[in-house]
């Protein structure tokens, strides 16, 4: 690990240099496959979660689908929202990419431009993390381990600081956080309007969806649709 890490250095730039070193003594193949996963893959991994989580909740949810469905719109919102929001930030702040003001850096990303702070790619997977939190915890944490590990491939790449990931983290939690009464009082009618119309297969199932039981309570009673379809 490189010396001068927490001696008398700011702990952001050790931070950064210890794991920045990490590439440096991988092997290519490693290099290459973290850039990958951090520049494409784990985007494209929280648009598909996002898209595993439409349909598992608009098949499962029954009467609640089309607020679930609300839910999980929002998450992809938030995520595209944070990344606008984080325009007017970076030109606040104007701080230079690492290799600017620091040397001996391995930058495996040479086409990284603009500023640093904050990170657009951790803000955009924490906003869709948390925001699918709010609606699936078992969704939400796979959203949040996912934008984490996107925080770590873009110091470990040498084109960010931690505290511009921290940044866009906390970015992506505020604007999912503090957004999301207004975007559900707005999405929520318009998923249930969509589920009374041609449409209704995008925010619902068309099959009763059927309340199992839990230990010590009786299975409910078949409702007339359900003998309907059983005849």
């Amino acid at each position: 690990m490189n010396e001068l890490a927490f001696d008398g250095q700011n702990p952001d730039v050790g931070l950064l240099y210890n794991i920045n070193d990490l590439a440096r003594y991988a092997p290519a193949w490693l290099d290459r496959a973290v850039e990958l996963l951090g520049q494409y893959g784990l985007v494209a991994a929280a648009a598909l979660l996002l898209l595993v989580s439409w349909w598992r909740v608009a098949r499962r949810q029954g009467d609640d689908a089309p607020t679930a469905v609300a839910g999980v719109v929002w998450a992809g919102l938030a995520g595209l929202i944070a990344v606008l929001l984080n325009v007017p930030v970076r030109g606040l702040v104007q701080r230079p990419r690492p290799a600017v003001d620091h040397q001996n850096l391995d930058v495996l990303l040479r086409g990284a431009s603009g500023f640093s702070f904050v990170s657009d790619r951790s803000a955009l997977t924490m906003a869709v993390g948390v925001g699918l939190f709010m609606v699936n915890r078992r969704a939400g944490l796979t959203g949040i381990a996912l934008a984490m590990l996107e925080g770590f491939t873009r110091v470990f790449v040498g084109v960010h600081y931690p505290t511009d990931v921290i940044g866009g983290f906390a970015l992506g939690t505020a604007t999912a956080l503090l957004l999301a009464p207004l975007a559900m009082l707005l999405l929520g009618p318009l998923m249930s309007a969509l589920a009374r119309t041609r449409a209704r297969a995008l925010v619902r199932s068309a099959k009763p969806v059927r309340r199992q039981a839990v230990r010590g309570e009786p299975y409910p009673e078949p409702t007339a649709c359900d003998k309907d379809l059983a005849a």
